[in-house]
């Protein structure tokens, strides 16, 4: 067994696969750059190395600063993760040539499956079903165009060297068709530096379901049953599953066997996963599953495949590396429930699913479930890698039963100022197309805005946010803009406002004798939201100032001008916001006093953060 392993990779990832190292006495080095430099799978590994700046092309993605940070430290073997250098057979053989383990597949069965074209004439010719479509060397867009024709209306254009949804394009019509490629190949051209691309005919009702084969150095080759990764959003996975529902036994068993013979014929070794594409307007039939591309890796998904066979993939790979043969015959392989995983990202549904970065001020995991993550409260979220916060996984003895520990297990998330997806997920696993089964790649886009819109606040939510927001003894916020009743019992009525900007006026019936606090966070079916008191301008109360300066993106705040109690004019410099690369001043609205500020130089913000509120000056 391999007694070092070096992992180059980061995040959640290099967590997982440090967790099963120790768990087998392996010991682990981490690489990190200047962005990763307090990182949880820094902390975690026996050693770490710093390997360069932020951006993953100065640092991840150097493979001499990995080999030779291995080499520096004494490890034996390097896993690449998935991602950043996983796939690339340069890399995989540099790490053999300098005499280390390289836990992965042998660089010529990356090759053989790394462009799309090649990997399905492969494919076809070991006996597996390929999608109908053309894949020759002829780019000429007029005989490409033909092609199309022939194939029949709606095609799929895809770049040979493509991944992640990149220089993929639908087309409907033969009008629509030289545009579409001509903008496929610029894409692709940007992303891989290969314009070639391949032209499928596009399935009408897909579902996108994948097998887990792995090898060993004794030429064994066993699967370990499907996956359904149909739930997408522009060709992203969101929410996995295993097994796929509506696969009966035969046509898993012909499923697999194909998946097995793929694997067989690239004479595979380690993990790795057959991709199909299924037509699932008549159900799922072996005759309408057709080979997609394989993917020479772990997958982000691979914990749904460990939860119904009880195998810990990622000591399989490091046995298997080491020489040993698979742990297990296919006969000893076998389902066990039903296993879902959601993928947890920074991004904001509401304004299209941009990336959100910056502190994770407060971060909460229910303790019941598997969950799969680099990150944890009091760090961060870098804008210079992949988004995902992290992987909610459960498992249950049927699929309802895992699809309510889901539902479940998102509402007990809790993230903030970071915004994610944990609303969108939770309203998908609720989905009615999902909770039958029924699913295709288009569902997420046909049921459309319903699933990132948050729910109107509940009166008993708005009500324990004002309380919590407002003491209403004494002569706190509440009673100094709205005093009492003569003659009736003490009774006062808050304004707050919540981070979207709706305002609520709240009444509190009985008294609370706490002090005020500045901000309510509030997480209701997996959707965040804050709550603060909507500040009274003068004492006699009324209507909510508009001095009130928030954040108008992430960024850093690189200066600031003013202290909590100056007086300021209208027009005169607060503080001044560095984002995307260009600063931007924050002014005073009117003339006033700086009554709140909570904005430091050098500090971190999160977009719509209450950083400066003036209140007029007395007229």
């Amino acid at each position: 067994m391999i007694k070092s392993l070096l992992i180059a990779n980061r995040g959640e990832i290099a967590c997982r696969i440090i967790r099963t190292a120790r768990a087998i006495g392996v010991r682990t080095v981490a690489v990190y750059s200047d962005a990763d430099a307090k990182a949880l799978h820094v902390r975690q590994a026996d050693e770490a190395v710093h390997i360069g700046p932020s951006a993953a092309r100065e640092s991840y993605l150097v493979g001499e600063k990995i080999i030779a940070a291995a080499k520096a430290t004494g490890a034996e073997a390097i896993h690449p993760g998935y991602g950043f250098l996983s796939e690339n057979a340069e890399f995989a053989q540099a790490v053999i040539d300098a005499g280390l383990v390289w836990v992965g597949p042998r660089p010529a069965s990356i090759t053989a499956m790394g462009l799309k074209d090649a990997a399905k004439k492969l494919m076809a010719d070991a006996g597996v079903p390929v999608t109908p479509g053309y894949m020759g060397e002829n780019q000429d867009p007029a005989f490409l165009a033909d092609q199309a024709a022939a194939i029949g209306y709606p095609v799929l254009i895809k770049a040979v060297a493509g991944g992640g949804g990149k220089g993929m394009r639908k087309v409907d019509a033969a009008a629509d068709f030289l545009d579409a490629l001509a903008s496929c190949q610029r894409e692709a051209s940007s992303s891989f530096g290969n314009d070639h691309v391949l032209i499928e005919k596009y399935i009408l009702s897909p579902r996108h379901i994948e097998v887990q084969v792995f090898g060993d150095t004794h030429g064994n080759i066993v699967h370990l049953f499907e996956r359904d990764c149909s739930l997408q959003r522009r060709h992203q996975k969101v929410i996995e599953e295993a097994p796929a529902p509506g696969m009966d036994n035969a046509t898993r068993e012909q499923l697999c066997a194909a998946a097995v013979r793929a694997a067989q014929a690239v004479d595979y070794v380690g993990a790795g996963t057959i991709e199909f594409i299924a037509d699932a307007s008549e159900g799922l039939r072996a005759d309408r599953i057709w080979f997609m591309e394989m993917n020479t890796r772990l997958q982000v998904e691979h914990p749904v495949t460990e939860e119904i066979t009880g195998v810990d993939l990622v000591e399989w790979q490091l046995r298997i590396a080491s020489g040993e043969p698979l742990p297990k015959r296919q006969d000893e392989l076998s389902i066990d429930g039903w296993a879902m995983e959601a993928r947890l990202y920074a991004e904001n549904p509401a304004t299209g699913f941009l990336p959100s970065i910056g502190p994770l001020d407060h971060l909460q995991f229910p303790d019941d479930v598997r969950i799969e993550t680099g990150v944890e409260e009091g760090g961060e979220v870098s804008p210079f890698y992949d988004p995902m916060i992290a992987k909610i996984v459960v498992h249950d003895a049927t699929r309802e039963n895992a699809r309510r520990a889901l539902r479940d297990a998102i509402d007990g998330t809790e993230v903030w100022p970071v915004k994610t997806n944990a609303g969108f997920l939770g309203r998908l696993a609720d989905e009615p197309g999902f909770v039958s089964g029924h699913v295709d790649t288009g569902l997420i886009a046909r049921v459309g805005d319903v699933l990132t819109h948050p729910p109107v606040p509940e009166e008993d939510e708005l009500a324990e946010a004002a309380a919590l927001l407002a003491a209403s003894h004494g002569d706190g916020p509440v009673n100094a803009a709205l005093g009492f009743r003569l003659n009736a019992p003490p009774r006062a009525t808050a304004r707050i406002i919540d981070d979207g900007g709706e305002t609520y006026v709240v009444t509190l019936e009985e008294a609370e004798n706490a002090e005020p606090v500045p901000e309510v966070l509030s997480f209701v079916e997996g959707f965040a939201r804050s709550f603060r008191l909507d500040a009274p301008r003068g004492s006699a109360g009324g209507v909510a100032s508009d001095g009130v300066i928030l954040s108008p993106m992430p960024g850093r705040i690189i200066a600031v001008d003013v202290a909590a109690g100056d007086a300021v004019v209208k027009g005169q410099k607060l503080l001044t916001l560095e984002a995307m690369k260009m600063e931007h001043t924050l002014t005073a609205p009117f003339d006033g006093v700086v009554a709140e500020l909570n904005a430091t130089a050098g500090a971190q913000v999160q977009v719509e953060a209450l950083l400066v509120r003036v209140e007029k000056a007395d007229e």
